[in-house]
């Protein structure tokens, strides 16, 4: 039989709506969502099932948002369905969704440190005025033109 690998995604993945059906068809993602919304002291969940995008995407909000849906869709997965992983991985933000899934720390834990990572890198793009987008579609040379342009 063959291994089984859990990936989970990074910045750049996010949309307004996710894992809303997550929540409104399985406890575990909706208790989850209900323990990210009372860690952080804010109704993140709400964010992410109703946006506004403009709100969504700011990486103070991204990057703790991504990581709860993710530790949401594996809590239903691991919850639903006999599968486990015989190795997990993440793409930036999401080796945190990886090293919770590896049970390198808990739910809070993880979510406290992302909280922590997303503000700190808010704070340094706002301080050398620069941004983070994820590229999709492009050629290498039109990359090269629009940052030429900015």
């Amino acid at each position: 039989m063959g291994k089984l690998a859990f990936i989970f995604p990074g910045q750049g993945s996010q949309s307004v709506g996710m894992g809303l059906g997550l929540s409104e068809s399985y406890p575990a993602a909706r208790d989850i969502f209900a323990q990210a919304d009372r860690i952080l002291d804010r109704p993140l969940s709400r964010l992410m099932f109703e946006g506004p995008e403009a709100e969504l995407l700011p990486t103070v909000n991204t990057q703790p948002a991504l990581y709860v849906a993710s530790v949401a869709a594996y809590s239903v997965l691991i919850s639903e369905t006999p599968l486990r992983p015989d190795a997990v991985a993440g793409h930036s933000i999401g080796e945190y969704a990886a090293l919770y899934a590896a049970d390198v720390f808990d739910f809070a834990t993880g979510l406290g440190l992302v909280a922590r990572r997303a503000e700190a890198m808010q704070s340094a793009a706002s301080e050398a005025g620069g941004a983070m987008a994820a590229v999709l579609g492009l050629t290498a040379e039109a990359v090269r033109d629009i940052c030429l342009e900015t």
